[in-house]
């Protein structure tokens, strides 16, 4: 794709960047038949290559409009047009980019601004986030439908085992999921304490970032993930293997630190040794010795799995935990459009509702299809976002390994 940037903008660093990008992208199209916003809009700036035109034309000098970011805000950044991409495209660092620019030419209206001001005062901090969740599922009862399917089901996570193995990894917990799903990490400490691994959650860690950034709050982000390399870095240099995200969006995140830092003289190197040894739960486990999990996995029943688009898409990690699990025996029932987003992407089910609601449905029909006993996936937002779409509990699959697992060393 030819540009010509804008000599107001030549020196900026995005745009710089933003132009290396666009000048891979080929026009052919590809993408449209993978975006799940232009297959329900049918709206061609509803697509990556849509939204690719409507960046070039802003590194380009026009003028971008409310309309411009509202059809930039409507992208799921769910990367499967990366996936389908030919010419290797990375859409995602290009939106990211021409987001920067849009916002900072076009005010939002007063009532996307406050909204996403309390978002951002709110989500990223565990501690504010607890105590709502407690009230809510005090509640949840007497909430009227759509909102108390909203509220997660209340969990038991069970003993965290004690740190006897030679062998550790850290664990992020993320900033909603110790409270929404505290099962999760719960059951990857046990389940790596079978193996022999300890599993360390670091205080002082919290948010990945992820809220912050794709609200275009980029610098406040970068302060999230400083603050987390700094948590982490005692226990790096101590010896600790791996750091594991069982939440496969902030695994997306972690893994862009060194990308995203990589312009800090300070913690250029740091972030670059943490986006290495960052790897979801499913690549630690590729590498362990799994047969304590295999003899009961059938007694399951059929599984449902939904693959985040956060970990097909944005890890490259496609069919990896679904190859896992059917290796270990669980029965894993065919998902149509497996490869489509369900709609949660963050925080888009909030300022996108009717798009998120409308890919909801879908994917809850897709998964339902041929009728299984449980329904898994592998990322925090998705879960709550499909126990919602259900009514019914949506677990994450580690969790099918801790059942099947009787924990002994």
């Amino acid at each position: 794709m030819q540009t010509l940037i804008d000599a107001a903008l030549a020196d900026d660093p995005r745009v710089i960047a933003a132009e290396k990008t666009l000048r891979k992208c080929v026009h052919c199209g590809f993408c449209l038949a993978t975006c799940p916003t232009y297959n329900l809009l049918g709206d061609e700036l509803d697509s990556p290559r849509g939204r690719i035109y409507l960046i070039k034309q802003v590194v380009e000098g026009s003028e971008p409009t409310e309309q411009t970011l509202t059809h930039l805000d409507r992208c799921l950044t769910c990367r499967n047009c990366e996936t389908t991409c030919p010419s290797g495209v990375e859409y995602s660092h290009l939106l990211d980019q021409g987001r920067s620019l849009v916002e900072e030419r076009v005010q939002r209206p007063l009532k996307q601004r406050l909204m996403r001001k309390a978002i951002l005062n709110f989500l990223p901090y565990p501690n504010r986030v607890a105590p709502m969740v407690k009230l809510g599922q005090l509640c949840r009862s007497l909430l009227p439908g759509k909102l108390g399917r909203s509220v997660p089901l209340k969990q038991q996570p069970g003993v965290w085992p004690s740190a006897t193995h030679q062998r550790t990894m850290l664990v992020l917990d993320g900033c909603v999921q110790p409270s929404m799903a505290p099962a999760t990490n719960a059951a990857t400490a046990r389940v790596l304490g079978t193996l022999g691994i300890n599993v360390v959650s670091v205080a002082k860690s919290g948010c990945c970032g992820a809220v912050h950034f794709h609200l275009n709050e980029q610098q406040d982000a970068k302060a999230f993930m400083k603050r987390n390399i700094d948590a982490w870095w005692p226990h790096i240099e101590a010896g600790a293997e791996a750091l594991i995200t069982t939440a496969s969006g902030c695994g997306v995140m972690v893994k862009d630190y060194g990308h995203l830092l990589s312009d800090d003289a300070l913690y250029r190197e740091k972030a670059e040794r943490v986006s290495t040894l960052c790897k979801d739960i499913v690549e630690v486990l590729q590498g362990e010795d799994l047969a304590p999990f295999q003899e009961r996995a059938a007694a399951i029943g059929p599984i449902a799995f939904h693959p985040p688009c956060t970990l097909q898409h944005g890890q490259k990690l496609p069919q990896v935990t679904e190859n896992l699990l059917t290796r270990l025996g669980f029965n894993l029932v065919p998902v149509p459009d497996s490869h489509t987003c369900c709609g949660s992407a963050g925080t888009y089910s909030i300022f996108q509702p009717e798009l998120s609601q409308q890919l909801l449905k879908n994917k809850v029909k897709a998964l339902k299809t041929n009728e299984p006993n449980v329904i898994a996936t592998a990322n925090i937002g998705c879960q709550l976002h499909l126990q919602a779409g259900t009514g019914g509990a949506v677990v994450h699959w580690i969790e099918l390994l801790d059942r099947v697992s009787d924990h002994t060393p």
